[in-house]
């Protein structure tokens, strides 16, 4: 067997960290070769054009971004444009959705008038924003080690307790977030507002034992230490591209339609790519695929050979992924039956639909019961009405918009091989249900058709984004997401590990939303790996 053995380091995996870590040890001069089996880079964090024949361009998979921070766009070069949305959020009350919640970043005179509308009180009011300054100490104590080696658990407490924090520690790190929810807020609506953050992505409850809940909260709110989350101007396409530019340009080899067979020991890795198999080795192999993933090349014998038991995962990557994703392309955006609000004004920030407090639990304990909730809880962004160059000119001057809808608590348990089919058309009708619950016209009349006569409405299940795009069980987060500080008895010897992108495999690391800290369109995984690399190639100080 030929080994060529040009390289440094090899990437597997072209997913956006896994563009970040091929540019940052590409501009030290380190010679990288980045394999991707898809016949374009960028994961899920990319645009399609969704409907043959329409011009428009939708970020597929992931929809907005938070957890980019600005240092990583500066050393890179990366020329993106991030858009700030002025409303923050937009909820119809279920009981009456001829009244909302509209959450406008720029009128707090408007908010409180809003928390009045659906019968919240003044007191409300106040508690929703003493409660998010809370967060927010604790978000922006913690923001600046997410690109720096891991703090232990008692540094990043200190960190918080140097902040003021104390008290959003205790309830976002210590106890059951949804303890701390319940008792600063008293409004069903209000606390759902709150909670979805904790559940996007995550099948929990409120008060689960285990946190997940509280991580996903904290990663939803951590971004830039303001948890603002904002809309890439040209679509999730246009980071990805920009990564991937800055990856070439300084010298990474980028291979595509070049699928990974086995990562084994020694930093060996085997491809087949243009009908004929490779195989290459390196000093370090930074892993841009799940851990679930991983394993099984890692365990990939040659023919002849014992099979391996290599194991990368921890328990929370085995979690499965809790989602619908849906797609629409409309001729306008649909009228509300709250008329006190524009649809321009409720769709430009994330709408909110059957997500009240009592209602995620119902919807909880609906899907772990083996169904489908009803209502389902929907959120929905609008990209086209702050970044309309996703679509063509005739779309936008026709007044065309996308939709992108994350439906919650669709745990992928519920899906199998054998009813995929069925199950995405069910949860597809689920959707529109849920959606047409606080519109004042169906959304199906809405629909653009293609020029196949086909509407342009497009569902994903957790086995489709598992299919697409290698997200074991649909899991966004490549498993279940780890808090960003370990405990204070971890091994901290090797760069890997300060990094939180060890295996155990010295050689081998993680550089994708499975390393501590990833999720998310962040690059934060890729840095760290990165950082992790370049560490260890320095010598060590006399």
């Amino acid at each position: 067997m030929s080994i060529n053995h040009a390289f440094d380091a090899i990437i597997v995996g072209g997913g956006h960290n896994g563009l970040a870590a091929a540019a940052y040890l590409a501009k030290a001069g380190l010679k990288v070769l980045l394999l991707e089996k898809l016949d374009h880079p960028g994961g899920a964090a990319v645009s399609a054009q969704a409907f043959d024949g329409v011009g428009a361009r939708l970020s597929r998979y992931s929809y907005l971004v938070s957890l980019l921070p600005q240092q990583i766009i500066d050393d890179l070069g990366l020329r993106i444009t991030l858009a700030r949305r002025r409303y923050s959020s937009y909820t119809p009350d279920p009981a009456n959705p001829g009244r909302a919640l509209l959450i406008d970043n720029e009128d707090a005179a408007s908010t409180a008038a809003s928390f009045g509308a659906i019968g919240a009180s003044e007191d409300e009011f106040r508690a929703f924003n003493e409660f998010y300054a809370g967060c927010g100490k604790l978000t922006r104590a913690l923001w600046p080690t997410m690109t720096s080696p891991l703090p232990t658990r008692s540094a990043a407490r200190s960190l918080a307790l140097g902040a003021g924090a104390a008290e959003a520690w205790e309830a976002m790190i210590e106890q059951p977030v949804g303890r701390a929810i319940a008792e600063a807020l008293r409004h069903d609506l209000v606390r759902g507002v709150v909670l979805t953050d904790a559940l996007i992505g995550t099948f929990a409850r409120a008060d689960d034992a285990d946190l997940q809940q509280n991580i996903c909260f904290l990663y939803h709110l951590i971004g830039g230490g303001t948890g603002a989350w904002d809309v890439p101007v040209g679509g999730m396409g246009a980071v990805s591209g920009e990564l991937e530019r800055a990856a070439r340009d300084a010298g990474a080899t980028i291979l595509t339609a070049a699928e990974v067979t086995s990562v084994r020991p020694g930093g060996v890795v085997s491809y087949r790519h243009d009908g004929a198999d490779h195989t290459v080795s390196a000093a370090r192999v930074l892993s841009n695929v799940a851990p679930v993933v991983l394993d099984r090349l890692r365990n990939a014998a040659p023919a002849g050979a014992a099979p391996a038991t290599h194991s990368t995962q921890n328990p929370n990557h085995l979690r499965e992924g809790a989602q619908v994703k849906v797609n629409l392309l409309l001729k306008r955006l649909p009228r509300l039956l709250d008329d006190t609000v524009s649809p321009e004004a409720a769709f430009g920030g994330t709408f909110h639909i059957n997500e009240t407090w009592s209602q995620l639990d119902a919807a909880y304990l609906t899907a772990a019961g083996g169904n489908v909730p009803d209502p389902l809880p929907c959120e929905i962004y609008c990209h086209s009405l702050t970044d309309p160059s996703i679509l063509s000119a005739e779309l936008q001057a026709a007044g065309a918009h996308t939709l992108t809808v994350f439906g919650l608590h669709v745990p992928d348990r519920l899906i199998t091989a054998q009813n995929n089919e069925a199950r995405r058309a069910e949860l597809q009708a689920a959707v529109l249900r849920s959606l047409n619950s606080v519109l004042a016209e169906p959304v199906e009349e809405l629909l653009l058709t293609g020029p196949d006569g086909r509407p342009c409405i497009e569902t994903k299940t957790t086995l489709d984004i598992e299919r697409a795009v290698g997200m074991p069980r649909g899991n966004i987060f490549h498993g279940g997401l780890d808090w960003p500080f370990v405990d204070d008895d971890a091994p901290l010897d090797t760069p890997a590990q300060r990094w939180g992108v060890a295996t155990d495999d010295p050689q081998l690391l993680l550089c994708g939303s499975g390393a501590r800290r990833g999720g998310a369109v962040s690059a934060i995984g890729g840095h760290n790996a990165a950082m992790a690399v370049l560490e260890s190639e320095r010598p060590p100080r006399s």
